[in-house]
């Protein structure tokens, strides 16, 4: 694949510390997220998954290993680094939306380009683009509370892509949606996907998680079953 992977990991722990009790959380995990890659992250509660997704979105630095995001190793990136390649490079799409209530649709959406520096004509201009490409040109103007949750989980998907990101990381984005709607959510990262967007997402649901080109499985801290990569489906 001529394009750089949009994510390497090599041996990432991360270890908390509490109350003077060290708690491995991750205990030396490895993979590579490809430029064009869907990926689903599967687990039960306390595998470490949503560590992983801190660690994978920037939130969160490893304790060991190697962690490459967009070309960077995070480990030698200050802290105003790392803040613009989170916001550069990488988008967040979380099951509980986070959109600002009394904002509009398309405010909603722009609001990460203010981080930018860029100018409220454009940001609006580029929010209203990307709100017509989830398929809600029409909903622009509205507010969070006079839309249904499909509506919103496509707003926040809009508003994660506004930035360009090389990957898109999803946190159980159908986790507070209907099964219907949670299709069409899914259909709508598919085609982000086909576009070249790379797809991270966790969650419970392994109908969720087999839509995926390949499944990472982790208990304990630990990767036990990561699926072939992609353009090797069929390898054991």
């Amino acid at each position: 694949m001529s394009e750089a992977p949009a994510i390497v990991a090599t041996d990432v722990s991360r270890t908390y510390e509490l109350d003077g009790v060290s708690v491995p959380a991750l205990r030396g995990v490895s993979f590579t997220v490809e430029a064009d890659d869907y990926v689903a992250i599967v687990g039960t509660s306390g595998s470490g998954k949503s560590t992983l997704m801190h660690l994978l979105g920037g939130l969160d630095r490893p304790t060991g290993g190697t962690l490459v995001i967009g070309g960077r190793d995070v480990a030698t990136l200050s802290p105003p680094e790392m803040a613009r390649l989170r916001n550069e490079t990488i988008g967040f799409v979380f099951q509980s939306f986070h959109l600002l209530s009394r904002t509009t649709a398309r405010d909603n959406v722009a609001l990460p380009l203010v981080y930018r520096g860029i100018g409220r004509r454009e940001r609006r201009a580029r929010a209203a683009a990307m709100l017509e490409r989830v398929g809600l040109a029409h909903r622009m103007d509205h507010r969070p509370n006079q839309m249904s949750g499909g509506e919103q989980q496509r707003v926040a998907i809009a508003r994660a892509l506004v930035t360009g990101p090389s990957v898109l990381l999803a946190d159980e984005p159908t986790g507070n949606l209907d099964s219907t709607t949670g299709q069409s959510v899914l259909a709508l990262l598919e085609s982000l996907n086909d576009e070249g967007v790379a797809i991270v997402l966790v969650t419970h649901d392994r109908e969720v998680a087999a839509r995926a080109h390949r499944q990472i499985v982790m208990r304990d801290g630990l990767i036990v079953s990561p699926a072939p990569v992609t353009g090797e489906e069929g390898a054991a």
